[in-house]
């Protein structure tokens, strides 16, 4: 955890527009503009790149992957360089579970695979690159997005440690719980049989 050093006033402030800025459904807003259709309507009705993926779009689907990313970074950098460590902590917090957790869509939101991809890169790079590593080779080797967001979850708290990052061990450490409980319908697939390969209309 880092020093707590900003107002308590300034770090509601900070929270608060982490969440809108996660809360923000690109998915849904990117497969409204090209046509795709409503994403609750399709495949899984996850509004995250991998369900817009299954709309056959690919370049929808790696802007949705690119935005969801960056509202996690946007987040994080904008209260570091304005408040502190602490406030960008909270901000990347913030801004998680506004992507899973939308106020504007009943609270119904993604799974914050790409925002917590895009967090980790702007809180300390070298671990968001190594947990982007995992999941791609994971991707590519399994063909099942669920497995590579939660070996990248897993395997990001001890990143933190490894590369000299202990300060953002507790956020990556939480962050990865909730990555597990917005994926437990996906392991209970997984041990199934039955989790849909990456491209796979559910």
């Amino acid at each position: 955890m880092p020093l707590i050093e900003t107002t308590t006033t300034l770090l509601l402030l900070w929270a608060v527009i982490g969440y809108l800025l996660g809360s923000i459904p690109f998915g849904m807003v990117l497969a409204r503009v090209m046509g795709l259709g409503n994403l609750r309507e399709i495949g899984s009705g996850n509004i995250g790149a991998t369900n817009v993926l299954r709309t056959g779009n690919k370049t929808a689907a790696a802007l949705t992957l690119l935005l969801d990313g960056g509202k996690g970074a946007v987040a994080v950098l904008l209260a570091r360089a304005m408040a502190g460590e602490d406030a960008a902590q909270l901000a990347a917090l913030a801004s998680f579970v506004g992507h899973c957790y939308p106020v504007w869509l009943g609270f119904r939101g993604g799974k914050g695979v790409a925002t917590f991809l895009g967090i980790l890169l702007a809180l300390a790079w070298p671990v968001g690159l190594a947990s982007c590593a995992i999941w791609l080779v994971t991707a590519l080797v399994t063909r099942v997005s669920s497995k590579a967001a939660i070996m990248a979850a897993a395997l990001s708290t001890g990143w933190m440690v490894v590369l000299g990052y202990s300060a953002g061990m507790m956020l990556a450490f939480v962050l990865s719980l909730l990555i597990f409980w917005r994926h437990r319908s996906n392991i209970a697939r997984i041990k199934a049989g039955t989790e849909p390969r990456i491209g796979q209309k559910e």
